[in-house]
């Protein structure tokens, strides 16, 4: 064979394309992080109270990466007593099923004085958070964004002169671990509605901001700070006639939430890191587990500063708005604003809500869901009570968690780790959603769907009455390692010629989606990511009372899981009858 010669122009041609490949694989960075989880005294909403922070810090730090980077983050368990994951909202774990940071599902709980390494891509550009997932420490502050820019050297699709990040929370000033006894009790204590909401971890509570206007008589008396306390306002800076992102995600164990700016609509761009059919609104409805991007003109009077009001939906309010100021830099930063915080639309006006949810749609060009299903599981939400502790269930089924994570039972053939009978794909048809349950009883179960791989599925969520005449809930249903195309909403109970009315056009890929009283959500999703992956309602107390099911996928496929995360049931023993070198 001849050899191949080079001439100085080909050599040159030859190591310029080299160089453009080397330049576009380590465009993409390695984002490493130390972080360790603790116990600590805040005061989020001036009240001093105990918080779980990362770092000395509450909210935990911002990542900020762009896609295609590879985020490592070291977590040290630095609680005393009690172990810790982080799942990272939104971020598929394409590959690395392992770091989705679920307790009993993906890895073993991080024990007191442990590290474990998170390594995953972050793929996809959007707004994104994480939190915790071991019993309720997202409720007692375990939390912080993950904001995903576009590739280097790629342009945003939208053009804009700065940019702000929102983190909305809800708070209560019993800790977790009382209200986790509380709703275990029989008869169970309902931990009642949070005493403050959160931007950004900050509120005030017994006091208001915007007490000067207060029209309906004696309401809580004005707040006087001198500006550097923790629980003083957020203050967006602005200039005027510019164009600024404003993303937000919320977090709350609870709440459902509305936001609005006073004076100024806003444009709705992405959803859950996808981007949206822009459309202009004045307020915006987010739920629990949800994230946007909209962006809004600073084409207002520059002489005022302006409210960002964020109000409680979806429950009778008892907690007041929480209140961040949008500052025109032309004025002072602590000249109030003029005019009354936007009201809150009222919590109950399920007609507006609906109305909101049915214009988001996919921007054209997105991908779209395939023409057909090959499996549709139907999941019906009740409460229910089992030995007469009150529970949410799933088809009759309450979720209990395995001591050994799924995903490595799975994988090394543990087929004892679980109930290998899967809970069922549907229920009774004669099961009247109207009304509460004529036989309440449930069962406990940790029996998990298999999913055929590469397949589309189906999930028809149908809401229900609770265990209470006339008391149908919101429920915000999230799902882990994969995006799902909402195809549609509906009312009381879901037949077949619903089927026909589905949005197989435009749907929105999302990784949460709302379920409104007495009716349904239709969504659809692709079995394409190996691993054992949560579906479960985003409200805290829900989800440790049951309320969720979990889905395996091509587990076959799935690379060597890392030590650390079998360290615990037969996994762990498993580990520890190996031979050491």
């Amino acid at each position: 064979m001849a050899l191949l010669r080079l001439t100085p122009l080909s050599l040159l041609v030859y190591l310029c394309c080299f160089v453009l490949f080397v330049s576009s694989v380590l465009g993409a960075k390695a984002r490493h992080f130390e972080w360790e989880v603790e116990y600590m005294y805040g005061a989020p909403d001036c009240l001093e109270n105990v918080v779980m922070g990362i770092n000395g810090q509450f909210p935990g730090p911002t990542i900020k990466a762009r896609a295609g980077d590879t985020v490592v983050v070291h977590l040290t368990n630095k609680l005393h007593t009690e172990g810790v994951v982080i799942h990272w909202h939104g971020i598929r774990q394409l590959g690395t099923p392992w770091a989705d940071g679920t307790a009993s599902i993906s890895q073993c709980a991080i024990n007191p004085g442990e590290t474990f390494v998170y390594r995953f891509k972050v793929d996809k550009a959007g707004t994104y958070f994480y939190h915790g997932h071991y019993g309720m420490q997202r409720s007692a502050g375990l939390y912080g964004l993950l904001i995903v820019d576009v590739e280097e050297g790629e342009k945003e699709l939208f053009q804009y002169d700065g940019e702000f990040n929102l983190l909305l929370s809800d708070w209560w000033h019993k800790g977790v671990h009382q209200q986790e006894v509380d709703l275990s009790a029989n008869p169970m204590r309902w931990i009642g509605e949070p005493q403050s909401l959160l931007i950004n971890g900050r509120g005030q509570y017994n006091c208001s901001l915007a007490a000067a206007h207060n029209s309906k008589g004696p309401g809580l008396p004005g707040c006087k700070f001198r500006g550097n306390e923790g629980c003083a306002p957020n203050i967006l800076h602005v200039m005027p006639n510019k164009t600024y992102r404003l993303r937000v995600a919320s977090t709350t164990a609870l709440a459902s939430l509305n936001l609005a700016i006073g004076n100024h609509k806003m444009l709705m761009l992405e959803a859950d890191g996808n981007y949206l059919e822009p459309f202009w609104v004045n307020d915006f409805d987010i739920y629990s587990g949800e994230s946007y991007s909209v962006v809004f003109r600073t084409d207002q009077n520059p002489a005022n500063n302006y409210w960002i009001s964020v109000g409680v939906r979806g429950r009778e309010p008892r907690t007041p708005q929480a209140l961040a100021i949008l500052h025109y830099e032309t004025t002072t930063a602590s000249k109030l604003p003029a005019l009354a915080p936007p009201e809150t639309p009222l919590w109950n006006d399920y007609a507006r809500s609906k109305s909101f949810s049915n214009k988001i749609r996919a921007l054209s060009g997105s991908p779209t869901p395939p023409r057909i299903n090959h499996r549709r599981i139907f999941l019906l939400n009740t409460q229910n009570r089992i030995d007469g502790y009150t529970k949410w269930a799933i088809n009759n089924v309450s979720l209990t968690l395995p001591p050994t994570p799924y995903l490595g039972a799975i994988k090394h053939g543990f087929s004892n780790a679980f109930d290998q009978k899967s809970p069922p794909d549907t229920y009774l048809n004669t099961y009247d959603i109207m009304k509460p349950p004529s036989n309440p009883n449930s069962t406990y179960g940790n029996g998990i769907y298999m999913l055929k791989f590469n397949t589309s599925i189906d999930v028809i969520l149908q809401n229900a009455n609770a265990l209470n005449a006339n008391v149908s809930e919101i429920h915000p249903w999230h799902l882990h390692g994969h995006d799902f195309w909402v195809l549609g909403y509906g009312e009381g109970k879901f037949s077949k010629k619903d089927i026909g009315k589905f949005n197989l056009k435009n749907p929105p890929l999302r990784n949460t989606a709302v379920i409104f009283p007495y009716g349904w959500t239709a969504l659809r999703f692709v079995t394409d990511n190996p691993g054992v992956w949560a579906f479960h309602c985003h409200i805290e107390p829900h989800l440790h009372m049951g309320m969720g099911v979990v889905f395996a996928e091509g587990v076959h496929l799935v690379g060597n899981i890392p030590n650390e995360a079998l360290s615990c049931g037969l996994t762990g023993k498993m580990l520890m009858s190996k031979p050491h070198n």
